[in-house]
């Protein structure tokens, strides 16, 4: 895959997933109380197209890093291999919370009646995603393939995953901020990686202005 064609896919599979967030996360706030399965297996089913987009993200981007860059095409597979660890943890845990209301016989709250999805969601997800965040972030900055912010705003964000993996200290109150499963480490978190992947599918998809600027004479004279 040439350069543009990577672009092409790491950008619009980016912004595929980010949008496919974006919609997924308000629903988890519909309902006070338990909500109706219906909310909870239409959430996970675009969570889970969501995730099946940062696939193809992640893939293109490894692709994108080893044609800009051959002597990091180390960080790019470093980015692909945790993205791909992110979305399978995601995966499994989507499928614990549907198996949970597909066999409940009234409405049930998976994000607190699924235990096993605490510290997937939380600390194993927070983890993972940092990985990813900072693999990402040192390709852009060592490959100037994007703009400057691109690679810092991953970096930035990358440590504020990690400031939430002690989380699984605080509880299960989905409704506190700082819980395994609170409503800051998953659901915001969540948002803010959706609007960054968003931003940054964007970029990808334009080109990055440094890159062409470095490799093209007439680009630099402009």
């Amino acid at each position: 895959m040439n350069e543009r064609g990577a672009r092409r896919v790491a950008g619009l599979a980016g912004i595929l997933a980010a949008v496919a967030f974006i919609v997924e996360v308000p629903l988890y706030f519909v309902y006070s109380g338990p909500p109706p399965g219906s909310n909870v297996l239409t959430r996970l089913l675009i969570g889970i197209l969501a995730l099946a987009f940062l696939i193809v993200f992640a893939t293109a981007f490894r692709e994108l890093v080893k044609v800009v860059s051959p002597a990091h095409e180390w960080v790019g597979t470093t980015a692909f291999a945790t993205g791909l660890v992110y979305t399978t943890i995601t995966l499994v845990s989507s499928g614990l919370e549907a198996g949970a209301v597909i066999a409940a016989d009234h409405p049930i709250d998976p994000t607190i009646a699924v235990s096993g999805t605490y510290v997937l969601y939380g600390t194993i997800g927070r983890l993972m995603l940092a990985l990813f965040l900072t693999a990402v972030g040192y390709g852009v900055s060592r490959t100037n393939l994007l703009p400057r912010w691109a690679g810092r705003s991953a970096l930035v964000l990358a440590g504020i995953n990690v400031a939430f993996m002690p989380s699984l200290f605080f509880g299960n109150n989905p409704a506190h901020f700082y819980a395994a499963n609170g409503w800051g480490t998953t659901a915001l978190m969540g948002a803010v990686f959706s609007y960054w992947l968003l931003a940054l599918g964007v970029s990808i998809y334009r080109g990055g202005r440094t890159h062409r600027a470095l490799t093209d004479p007439a680009a630099a004279r402009r």
